[in-house]
């Protein structure tokens, strides 16, 4: 056994420290501390104190090779993804108002849904949040719709591919085929579906309550829909058959884990600057284009993608003693950390928790895990986001822009005993007992 397996099999439990502390400032701080953690500077900078010592940690203890591994075939691919994702979503402007009636509004979130899985959730939520407050401005009742919003579009709706929701890109860079995702379709029109048949008759109740005259100006006060920037779907188009197609299952000469490996991002970043080239300012003016939001994810998910090394190894050399070996467990399990930590890191470690399961020479694996299992993870990551505004990314950006547009929405708890633990979660339990 050399020096490396030796330091493997013995990650003391409070390298794990770093990880713990890292996720707790993303759940906490905004809470406890918004004042401070509003800049992204120092987001930074408890990436940095956390995730320096744990990088030279790994050095000296001859871990290199996994920080480095993590680094440069997870961090880098995830970030130019998410980033000429939110480029290139940035680029495109829906104009218009139209009448703000529960069909409306519900064809309008449905329209997201299955945007989500083909630009990201960030994406179709950053796209369609603005016009779906522009068509209910006038209305008394707004906090519902965007609640809805949250759960469909920003998270729900992202099941069906690896450029929908972040977790299941992870899955993908671990060896998960581009299109094993859409064996999810049942889960996710069953669970889409329903949200938004409860989501018409809740708005159906509040537009009964309206003012009539607020019914009348929004049969009078229309503007046709018009779509600005659309060449960004030529680009978008380009991503996905990016990430399809430029992988080793259809080109024998991209190699897993190498440089070659780097072809489907070259091809990606050269999409988004020409989003930037090709876009008129005007465009991303309108939608009050700025980089703040993919600053942040970049900052945070340095700090992330660093201390969670070691977790990931514990994890794989200590997965037989922890008890999480059903689908069903690693589902509650994957969805219970993904609604109070970011769905993402959550994702990657319970892959690392199955991977130590595996029975050697077991066949049936799909990204190095049992099918079952990886099916479980990703319901459970993608959906459970929903949970709180701190499960997923575009939660908080969403609920941010509401506020920023007088909504007022629930606070942090609020949300979840008014709308989550009420609406979503027993929908969740439905999925399991039918598909698990």
């Amino acid at each position: 056994m050399n020096e490396t397996q030796i330091h493997i099999n013995n990650i003391p439990i409070w390298a794990l420290l770093p990880f713990i502390l890292m996720l707790g400032s993303i759940a906490v701080m905004p809470i406890a501390a918004n004042w401070y953690w509003e800049k992204n500077l120092n987001k930074l900078f408890i990436a940095l104190v956390l995730g320096i010592p744990t990088a030279l940690w790994l050095i000296l203890t001859g871990l290199s090779q996994e920080l480095t591994h993590t680094m440069i075939f997870d961090y880098i691919p995830f970030i130019i993804l998410l980033g000429s994702l939110f480029v290139i979503t940035g680029g495109i402007y829906v104009d218009g108002d139209i009448e703000a009636k529960p069909s409306n509004n519900s064809v309008i979130i449905g329209i997201g849904a299955v945007l989500a899985s083909f630009m990201g959730t960030t994406g179709a939520a950053m796209l369609l949040i603005r016009p779906l407050m522009k068509t209910i401005h006038l209305r008394k009742y707004k906090v519902h719709s965007i609640l809805f919003f949250i759960a469909i579009v920003a998270n729900c709706g992202g099941l069906l591919t690896p450029l929908g929701d972040p977790p299941l890109f992870m899955m993908y860079l671990r060896g998960a085929d581009f299109f094993w995702f859409f064996n999810l379709f049942p889960e996710w029109f069953l669970t889409n579906g329903l949200l938004l048949i409860i989501y018409y008759f809740v708005d159906s109740y509040y537009w009964k309550k309206e003012d009539p005259a607020v019914k009348i100006r929004e049969k009078t006060e229309q503007k046709p829909i018009k779509l600005l920037g659309k060449v960004n779907f030529i680009f978008l188009i380009g991503v996905v058959l990016s990430v399809a197609f430029l992988n080793p299952g259809f080109i024998s000469w991209i190699v897993p884990f190498t440089f070659t490996s780097y072809t489907r991002e070259v091809v990606i970043i050269t999409m988004a600057v020409l989003s930037l080239i090709l876009t008129k300012k005007q465009v991303r003016y309108y939608n009050r284009f700025n980089w703040g939001p993919i600053e942040e994810v970049a900052y945070l998910f340095l700090g992330i993608f660093i201390t969670m090394v070691p977790c990931l190894i514990y994890l794989e050399n200590n997965a037989s003693t922890l008890g999480i070996i059903s689908p069903v467990q690693f589902y509650y399990s994957s969805g219970s950390l993904s609604s109070f930590l970011d769905n993402t890191p959550t994702a990657v470690t319970f892959h690392s928790l199955a991977k130590g399961l595996v029975i050697l020479g077991e066949k049936g694996l799909v990204a190095g895990i049992n099918e079952s299992i990886l099916y479980a993870i990703s319901l459970g990551s993608v959906f459970f986001g929903a949970m709180t505004y701190i499960g997923n990314g575009p939660n908080f950006m969403v609920k941010a822009i509401a506020e920023h547009n007088h909504i007022k929405m629930p606070h942090f708890f609020e949300y979840m005993y008014k709308f989550s633990l009420i609406v979503l979660l027993p929908i969740y339990i439905l999925i399991q007992l039918i598909f698990m």
